[in-house]
């Protein structure tokens, strides 16, 4: 789908595109596919590592920005019902494909898990409740219940884009009251532990839509409000420093996560107030994090950044216009990176190995399916050549 807006998609809007949202999208995608892989330790490289939030914010936010992008633009030219059709659309086309990976994704996982002789496989990967109960299983699934490990970003996204055209009328006439009432769903969810069920029964949804989806309101909100948004990246020196002590502060708590040293430093009263930082339920600290990096990226790169358009950031950027397709296609390479490194060599040069080859297939998809639209499309018609008459 070239031209996606969303994680799913959706249409470009008119105008010159903004290379950022494709940029960091796509990049979110690269990170996410690295961070699937146990045990590499090229995911030193990835957010997660360096800080307190990590890739799945940013494609939150982004998806909730673009989203705002492309629908609003839809409302205020077509109408609500058009809008509200499209969007349902949209969410129907990520169903579709989210049923399709779920059922690829199993039959990988059972597949491997019986060549090799390793039930381990389906344990971790979260699918052996179907080989116990395959018919409830796959009914589970249909209802975004069941989901096997790594696939709960796409549910969270159905979900959130399906709920989406209720808010879209408010959201491009009052964001700011749209934001707040998100903002007071946020709290009331961590407050009141509000999640959804899975299967089998006594989980909860990895991803709490109840809380996540204040990341996605909020750049949908920024979208609709620029004046707000210019405002809150204007360069403050406090701003600044604010935000550089908070990325800081993050950085020494993810190093102390992995290095005992650095954790035995940190006083006892401060562990008791900021643990346990909720993945699940969207930690204020995750979030605090999350929106200091936003704000320093924000003035570090700017919409016209030259740097953006070099041939070498093309695969990154293809990667995210893709995006839908390519985030299908790394769960399914993520597990047979995996696979390799478990059952072949889990040495330095096959983690590497297999990183590389992992990304150069995401990018040769990204590839494949933008030549593909380019080609697809209509020629554009010459425009008419005026000639004097002579009169």
């Amino acid at each position: 789908m070239g031209g996606s807006a969303t994680i799913g998609g959706g249409g470009g809007g008119g105008g010159e595109r903004d290379l950022r949202l494709d940029f960091f999208r796509g990049l979110a995608l690269w990170f996410i596919f690295i961070d699937h892989i146990p045990a590499n330790q090229f995911a030193w490289v990835t957010p997660r590592n360096f800080g307190i939030s990590d890739a799945t914010e940013m494609f939150v936010f982004i998806s909730g920005y673009t989203a705002s992008l492309v629908y609003a633009k839809v409302l205020a030219e077509r109408g609500f019902a058009l809008a509200a059709v499209r969007v349902l659309h949209r969410c129907w086309t990520l169903y579709v494909t989210y049923i399709v990976l779920f059922t690829a994704f199993t039959a990988q996982v059972a597949y491997t898990a019986r060549v090799f002789d390793n039930p381990l496989f389906a344990e971790e990967m979260g699918i052996a409740a179907y080989f116990a109960d395959p018919a409830a299983a796959l009914t589970q699934a249909l209802v975004l219940k069941f989901r096997p490990a790594n696939l709960d970003v796409l549910p969270l996204y159905i979900l959130l884009l399906l709920c989406f055209p209720l808010m879209l009328p408010a959201l491009r006439r009052q964001p700011l009251v749209v934001l707040a009432v998100s903002t007071a769903l946020y709290v009331a969810a961590r407050r009141l532990d509000w999640n959804l069920p899975t299967y089998p029964a006594g989980g909860v949804w990895y991803f709490n839509p109840f809380a996540w989806q204040f990341l996605f309101v909020l750049g949908g909100a920024l979208q609709q409000a620029p004046g707000i948004a210019a405002l809150l990246a204007a360069r403050r020196w406090w701003m600044v420093v604010v935000a550089a002590v908070v990325l800081l502060l993050s950085l020494y708590l993810a190093l102390s996560w992995q290095f005992a040293f650095i954790g035995a430093l940190t006083p006892q009263w401060v562990s008791e107030l900021i643990y346990p930082l909720s993945k699940t339920d969207l930690d204020p600290l995750r979030v605090t994090h999350f929106l200091a990096m936003v704000y320093l990226i924000v003035l570090l790169v700017p919409r016209n950044a030259g740097w953006l358009a070099r041939p070498v950031l093309r695969p990154v950027i293809l990667c995210g216009r893709q995006s839908l397709q390519v985030f299908c296609a790394s769960i399914l390479l993520s597990f047979a990176g995996q696979t390799i490194l478990v059952q072949f060599d889990a040495s330095l040069f096959s983690q590497f190995s297999v990183t590389v080859m992992g990304i150069s297939g995401m990018v040769l998809l990204a590839r494949l399916l933008s030549w593909y639209q380019s080609a697809d499309r209509p020629p554009r018609a010459a425009a008419p050549v005026l000639r004097d008459s002579g009169t």
